[in-house]
Order: C-alpha cells, then sequence, then structure tokens
C-alpha cells in the first residue's frame, strides 16, 4: 500500500471515530471484532473451502478443511502447513493424496492457505512486500476455537508441516504450549539464531522477496534466539515430535516414472538435493539436541531422497499413527 493510500485510510478512520463519537456517545463505541468464518463453500473433492477473519492481520485467509469421517460426533484436527509459497506454487491438496489418505478417519484436517515466506510467525513490523505478517497468533489464538466450534472439535490438536513449515511447527508449538499434542516436521531446518540458521531464514523469507529484519529484527536482536527451537527444546517435553529428512541422494521419487514433468524432474535433482542435504544435517543437529536433553522422538532419516512432495507423502503417512495416537489419548 502506497503512503497516500495509507494516509487516506488512516484520515478516513479518524473522520468515521468522530463521527461516531459526536454522534452517538461512548455506548455507541463497536465491540473488537473476533475471528470468525467470513464465508465458506464445499468443493468438488468433499473438502470445504473457508474464508477465517483474522483481526490480527485484518485479512480473510483462506482454509481448506477436511471433515472427520462421522462429522455428527466430535474429532480431534490435525493441521498441515504448506512451505514457503504458502500453497500457491504446491500445496497438500494438489501434490498429494491427502484427501484419499484420510478419507474414513476420525480426524478433521485443516489446511490454511498463505503466509508465503513469512515463517508463520509475528514479525516485528509489516514487511513493504509481504505485509502484514501476524500468523502465529492466527494459527495459535485465533483459527483454533473458529474451528472446533464450526466442525465439532474435541480441543485436541496435532500440526505437521513441510521444508519451513518443518521450522514453524515447533516455533508456534513454543509460542503456544500445550496447544498442540504432537508436531511434525518434515524436510526442516528448526535452528534459526545461529549464523548458518539465520542465512538460511534470510534466503528463505528473500526467496518471497521479504526482509528477515522485519520479522526478528537485525541478527543482534533476541528475537532470534527467541524463536529459536533448538535453544528452547526443554518445552517441548511431553509434546510427541516426529522428524524427517532424506539426504539430498536421488531416491524412488526421482525418476521420470515418479516424476513425469521433466521441469519438476529436473528442479528436484539440481535444486531439491542441495536443499534436503541442508535439512538431514538440521533434523539429525535436533535429533541430538533432544537425545541430550531426554526428550523422545520418533526421527526418520532417510538413505535418499530430494525436497520434494513425494516424500513428504510419505512422511505424512508414515507420522499419522504418532499423531493418531497423541490426539485420542
Amino acid at each position: 500500500m502506497s503512503c497516500r493510500a495509507a494516509g487516506a485510510r488512516i484520515v478516513i478512520a479518524v473522520l468515521a471515530a468522530l463521527c461516531t463519537t459526536v454522534g452517538a456517545g461512548p455506548s455507541a463505541v463497536a465491540a473488537p471484532a473476533e475471528a470468525h468464518i467470513d464465508d465458506r463453500r464445499t468443493e468438488p473433492d468433499r473438502t470445504i473451502d473457508i474464508g477465517v477473519y483474522s483481526p490480527a492481520m485484518d485479512t480473510v485467509n483462506r482454509v481448506r478443511v477436511l471433515r472427520a469421517a462421522d462429522p455428527a460426533t466430535p474429532a480431534p484436527t490435525l493441521y498441515l502447513l504448506n512451505g514457503v509459497g504458502g500453497g500457491a506454487d504446491g500445496n497438500w491438496l494438489d501434490r498429494t493424496d491427502v484427501v484419499e489418505f484420510f478419507a474414513g478417519k476420525q480426524v478433521n484436517v485443516v489446511i490454511p492457505f498463505g503466509g508465503a515466506g513469512s515463517y508463520f510467525a509475528d514479525w516485528h513490523r509489516e514487511d513493504p512486500v509481504l505485509g502484514k505478517q501476524r500468523w502465529a497468533t492466527f494459527l495459535t489464538e485465533e483459527l483454533p476455537p473458529v474451528i472446533d466450534a464450526e466442525f465439532g472439535g474435541t480441543g485436541a490438536n496435532a500440526i505437521a508441516g513441510l521444508s519451513m513449515a518443518g521450522t514453524s511447527v515447533f516455533q508456534l508449538a513454543l509460542a503456544e504450549p500445550g496447544l498442540y499434542r504432537a508436531i511434525g516436521s518434515y524436510s526442516g531446518c528448526v535452528r534459526t539464531s545461529d549464523p548458518r540458521g539465520q542465512a538460511i531464514v534470510r534466503t528463505v523469507v528473500g526467496s518471497r522477496l521479504g526482509n528477515a529484519a522485519n520479522m526478528w529484527g537485525p541478527p543482534t536482536d533476541p528475537a532470534w534466539s527467541a524463536n529459536d527451537p533448538y535453544l528452547h527444546a526443554e518445552t517441548l517435553r511431553g509434546t510427541e515430535v516426529y522428524m524427517s529428512s532424506g539426504t539430498g541422494i536421488p531416491g524412488p521419487h526421482d525418476t521420470l516414472a515418479a516424476q513425469p514433468d521433466p521441469a519438476q524432474l529436473a528442479y528436484q535433482l539440481l535444486f531439491g538435493s542441495t536443499l534436503e542435504a541442508v535439512t538431514h544435517l538440521c533434523t539429525q543437529q535436533l535429533r541430538d539436541r533432544l537425545q541430550s536433553l531426554g526428550i523422545p522422538a520418533t526421527v526418520e532419516l532417510r538413505p535418499t531422497g530430494t525436497h520434494s512432495w513425494g516424500y513428504w507423502e510419505e512422511d505424512l503417512h508414515k507420522s499419522w499413527p504418532v499423531f493418531e495416537a497423541a490426539l485420542n489419548r
């Protein structure tokens, strides 16, 4: 938004406030807006597309919901976060068998869209390109009550995410301890405040033309350490943790038979290999940290595999028993 447009909005808001005060007195002051469903439609694939208004961001965010097998019976909720593109360049619905896999399972699956390059965090400042980012507030405070009320949630939650979101799931668990009974990180890089971690975060945010300094400040800002799950791993005690990563060595999903799109396959081999090799080291690092603290975790370190959807679909399948047990305990 330009400065001129922003200034106009401020003037209009001030005039509206003055008119309200003069015309009606204190009793006419509107109550603060609450998160709510703004619109809703059922999709052909049996999912429900809802627009959820976020007071924190003053936006309507798109969310897809896969209803539990028996909608009349209360069900737990599994949140699935998309990667760096926020779902615009590939998501759980169009790249995996998530609809078929959860058919018949008594769980509401919730897939938020948006948040590209945001780490699903609450940013210090509004970004000139990415705008106002208050995703942690939306995902931990605003969205869950709406989902539970509308879709019969039991209050038991789990959350999983891939790539960028494989970091975010840990940060969200730290932001709201006890909200999630289980978390799943597929090809994530959790340590964010050391020089390598900061470089990765800046690269991820920069890939969407955002500025990571608007998220957590300059490299010396304490917010970097405050949002580093590696440093605060003790907070994860009592939460079921599932982590997975490949090595970057091409595997069964890195062939033309498995990936018939030559351009996508080339990306997996040229870039996905390097990305996954990095996340492999990150996953090992967090595994060792959790072991040193005596915190149990299920860790799947594949001998092959690139940074790509075929493996994340497998990860979801393998991690579901961990989530299911935690959600129903």
